[in-house]
């Protein structure tokens, strides 16, 4: 077969495979191109989940009518004026948006510029222009395209269901919304009830608002602000408290220079700044916005420009990582859980009051003979069900609460309940604390600290303690001794199905060998030889910090419980523990009072 060159239509059906995969593409290129005119307000209309119609309305520029004949054409675009694709500060660029449309669907554009009379429209079906014609029209533009696919059906068998795509067409805009809060956007159709988003206030807040209506108030509560600048790289953006995850990282989001992109960077950058709050299934939820040099990234990588690359993909990394750890050390002590507001939502009436009780007729009601009443009796016999116990440790009759240790953050302990939680007193409030959480937390980052600092201090067994395992268990504990005696526990083979423990961290105290060395085992068949050393290390600090914790159930002595408050306070991230668990519980009086309907 010879070569040939192929016609226009076919050519832009090839484009279109490329740039239209889904009705969701259609709205991103539109919605895209209402930003780059300038609009301030966008609403986005669609039927059929896109696939019987889409429609999107800006009070941006507009177009002249020779722009609009030209704009349909392959390759033609108002945002390269130096030909320069190195320096690309539009959300479009490739010229191939409308032209692909129009080949695959009915595409309809009526636009209105300053400088004209009246609005022009113009339609496109199969890749057929029709004339330009006046139409009616305030400033800015309207596209509609409707019967997507209709001159490729064999596309139309590949989509999903209405639901599915009109939930891809919300993401989509979502996006585009979080990353311009200064512009208002509308989205309405038969799948969803309408939305609408006021364009913010600009800075921050703005941010922080437009996040909140997208990502929910539970985020907006929980939210962290984070920056880090170098070399004229900036990130900046919100980071969600470790109590708020997913179970997926579909939750964080990257936009470079207000370009929502999807990079593999950003969930190694996250996971590595979150490795000592969260377990390795859940996932912090995430907003981050990167501004550069456009210059110093390529978004001419991938045709629906969903992709970017850096020039320097290990600078914008580690200001990702030191954004969100600077954040999150600041922030440490602060979860959504800490909050009294999650707490308060999670007490219920424990009954509700009949309307219509008659209180003549309760059993309690005083009845002839009352003076003659043996109270002793009936408490004795009646309210001994009651009895649970006195607190673990109680140290109310001993002192009254000091004054300086109740201004303190976590307050005075007050009493010990169950063995495992400590009741301590603030100046408007209580705090409960977990004991063995809070524990596991300080001693972590006592671990770090050592291994910073000049190493783990270790302890000696005048009896090394043998622990019997399975030969792959052994095999795996031997080749990571190594790394194990960074932080003080050496271990050595003892024969095919054991090994010998001579020294221990002396911060883990009487720890149980033979638990520990099972737990780290059994991480350790889970790593990888890509995993950082530095990764590898952490997770024995935090197996070992687990082990050589308070336990619950353990009895505290009072000045024991105090002490291990006023080390909260003193340390960083003590707000959750290794597994992002909070450690501590914070009521206000005025919570309380709303429970007993003081207020």
């Amino acid at each position: 077969m010879p070569v040939r060159q192929l016609p226009e239509t076919v050519v832009n059906r090839i484009a279109a495979g490329e740039v239209v995969e889904r009705p969701a593409s259609v709205v991103k290129e539109l919605v895209e191109n209402a930003i780059d005119a300038g609009a301030s307000r966008i609403d986005v209309f669609t039927d059929g989940g896109g696939r019987r119609r889409i429609g999107i309305t800006d009070d941006g520029a507009g177009m002249t009518r020779a722009d609009l004949a030209l704009a349909v054409d392959r390759h033609a675009t108002s945002k390269l004026d130096d030909e320069d694709l190195l320096a690309i500060r539009t959300l479009g660029f490739r010229g191939e948006a409308l032209p692909s449309i129009g080949s695959v669907a009915k595409l309809s554009i009526t636009t209105r510029h300053a400088g004209e009379p009246h609005a022009w429209a113009l339609s496109v079906e199969g890749g057929a222009k029709s004339p330009i014609v006046p139409a009616a029209l305030g400033q800015g533009t309207r596209v509609e395209v409707s019967d997507l696919f209709y001159a490729t059906p064999a596309r139309l068998k590949f989509l999903k269901t209405d639901r599915t795509e009109a939930e891809a067409i919300r993401e989509v805009v979502r996006r585009l919304a979080m990353a311009r809060p200064d512009i208002a956007f509308g989205m309405a159709g038969e799948e969803r009830a309408p939305v609408n988003w006021a364009a913010a206030l600009p800075g921050a807040a703005g941010r922080l608002t437009r996040l909140g209506d997208i990502l929910g108030a539970d985020f907006r509560s929980c939210a962290i602000e984070v920056r880090s600048e170098r070399d004229g790289v900036v990130v900046e953006g919100f980071a969600a408290a470790p109590s708020l995850t997913r179970a997926n990282a579909l939750g964080q989001y990257l936009f470079v220079n207000g370009r929502p992109v999807r990079d593999k960077l950003i969930i190694g950058a996250v996971r590595a700044a979150y490795s000592d709050y969260l377990p390795r299934d859940r996932h912090p939820v995430v907003a981050l916005f990167v501004t550069l040099n456009a210059r110093e990234v390529d978004a001419n990588v991938h045709p629906a420009k969903t992709e970017v690359r850096f020039r320097d993909a290990g600078l914008v990394r580690g200001l990702i990582v030191h954004a969100l750890k600077e954040g999150l050390a600041r922030e440490g002590k602060r979860t959504a859980a800490n909050d009294a507001g999650a707490t308060i939502a999670s007490f219920r009436p424990s009954f509700a009051p009949r309307g219509n009780w008659d209180w003549r007729a309760s059993p309690a009601y005083p009845v002839a003979g009352a003076a003659a009443f043996d109270t002793a009796g009936f408490a004795e016999r009646d309210q001994a069900g009651f009895d649970v116990g006195s607190p673990s440790a109680d140290i109310r009759s001993y002192q009254p609460a000091a004054a300086d240790l109740v201004d303190r953050p976590l307050g005075a302990a007050r009493t010990q309940i169950h063995q495992t939680y400590i009741v301590a007193q603030t100046r408007d409030g209580l705090v409960v604390v977990d004991q063995h959480a809070a524990h596991e937390r300080l001693v972590y980052e006592k671990l770090k600290a050592s291994l910073a600092n000049n190493g783990v201090q270790r302890q000696i067994l005048l009896i090394p303690e043998i622990v019997e395992l399975d030969e792959a268990t052994v095999e795996r504990l031997v080749v990571r001794a190594e790394e194990l005696a960074t932080f003080g526990l050496v271990v050595e083979s003892f024969g095919p199905g054991a090994v010998a423990v001579r020294e221990t961290p002396s911060l883990l105290g009487k720890a149980d060998a033979g638990a520990l060395l099972r737990d780290l085992a059994e991480h350790m068949a889970e790593w990888d030889e890509a995993l950082p050393l530095e990764r590898r290390l952490l997770h024995v600090a935090a197996t070992m910090a687990c082990h050589g914790s308070v336990r619950a159930g353990r009895v505290l002595k009072p000045e024991e419980m105090n002490a291990l408050l006023r080390e909260m306070e003193d340390t960083p991230n003590s707000g959750q523990c290794n597994h992002g668990r909070p450690t501590y519980v914070e009521l206000k009086l005025s919570d309380i009072e709303k429970l007993f309907g003081r207020r």
